[in-house]
């Protein structure tokens, strides 16, 4: 990273420190331009935390498994006989070849290339032509397991073997949501994308109501207007706002018994950094697990969860038609956006008031708490 860039963005994360909501301002083009500054995200960040890779209806069955890359390490999540969720290394302990991919059910794991064979669990099943010896014994042999976790219907992973469970972080978070029953919501609409642009935008753009009306004029605007937006305090591991449904929208009749009133008329948007964002309402909610895979490209999963059974199709289609026609707007935005971020004229900028923009400025509260102290040792090395 140039000192120039590893400078300016450890100072304006010192700088936060001290700042209000009122005087909150946004990052320097180096935050999202710098190819190092990601290099180093995804050393100190995704490494280490917790990521949202999706959803327990995507792995109902024991067998039922699909694959990802955390951070460039392949991991796949598979169900086992004992119905248990777990995470497991995908590369071969024989020659490290992948094992598995894209999504499916098995009986057992075979690696394409030797057929090296592992059982649900991850232990070796057999090794073709291989016997035990002195330096190698088939039945301690197995493939590395990573923590994993259920929330409310999503699923997680960390590569730190030492990280504290995720659940008890949350607690705030959960109990703003709980009469929402997420964890009762099934899985009806899923994608997978590429886009141009850098994660941090990504999560940012889905975390903030300053531009619901003036870019979804036609789509969400008349769903949930700027004005109805309310920031709400943020936790260590989770932050977001309330977005107000508007008042003209006829009234869903899905959705929990247990709900409020309120809880009806709103959408709880919130993030569970660095790679989960949800819109979560009574009737159906939206998320995004989100991935970085280089300075300007990020790779997402993009789900509809809907609760009840009364769901139509028509009515799931036209969901799915806003959701992919506000997300096509946001994609192209923040395509240019990541172009204007590389410019040489990019200064930073006042962010709106908290109801608004606050979610941006937690963001960055926390990923000074994740990086700034270390971030700041490293510039001052680089200095020295």
């Amino acid at each position: 990273m140039a000192h120039s860039a590893l400078q300016s963005i450890s100072q304006a994360f010192v700088e936060n420190q001290h700042r209000s909501y009122g005087e909150a301002r946004s990052m320097p083009g180096a935050f999202y331009a710098d190819p190092q500054m990601l290099a180093f995200e995804k050393q100190h960040l995704f490494g280490s935390e917790w990521i949202c890779v999706g959803r327990v209806e995507e792995i109902p069955q024991p067998g039922d498994f699909m694959t990802f890359d955390i951070v460039d390490e392949p991991v796949l999540l598979i169900r086992g006989e004992d119905h248990q969720v777990r995470a497991l290394s995908n590369v071969c302990r024989h020659r490290g070849a992948i094992i598995a991919a894209g999504a499916g059910r098995v009986k057992n794991l075979i690696c394409p290339y030797h057929h090296w064979a592992y059982d649900l669990t991850g232990r070796l099943r057999g090794a073709p032509h291989i016997s035990e010896r002195d330096d190698f014994d088939p039945k301690s042999c197995r493939l590395p397991q990573f923590q994993c976790e259920e929330w409310l219907g999503f699923l997680f992973v960390t590569l730190d073997p030492d990280a504290p469970a995720l659940a008890p972080q949350l607690a705030g978070i959960e109990a703003m949501i709980k009469n929402y029953h997420m964890e009762e919501m099934k899985l009806r609409y899923l994608a997978n994308e590429v886009w141009e642009t850098n994660w941090k935008s990504l999560m940012e753009n889905f975390m903030e109501g300053y531009h619901l009306s003036p870019l979804h004029r036609t789509t969400l605007h008349k769903v949930n207007p700027t004005n109805l937006c309310r920031h709400f305090p943020p936790g260590d591991k989770y932050f977001g706002y309330l977005a107000g449904f508007s008042p003209s929208l006829p009234r869903s009749e899905n959705g929990h018994p247990d709900l409020t009133d309120e809880e009806v008329e709103t959408c709880v948007m919130y993030a569970i950094p660095p790679g989960l964002a949800v819109g979560g309402a009574g009737d159906y909610s939206s998320f995004l697990c989100i991935q970085p895979e280089a300075v300007d490209r990020v790779r997402v999963k993009l789900g509809l969860i809907f609760f009840g059974e009364t769901w139509q199709q028509p009515q799931v289609d036209r969901a799915v038609e806003l959701f992919q026609d506000t997300m096509q707007e946001d994609k192209d935005v923040l395509v240019n956006l990541q172009r204007g971020q590389n410019s040489r004229f990019h200064e930073v900028g006042p962010l709106a008031p908290a109801d608004f923009e606050g979610p941006i400025w937690d963001f960055y509260q926390y990923l000074g708490r994740m990086l700034g102290p270390t971030l700041s040792k490293l510039a001052s090395a680089n200095g020295s």
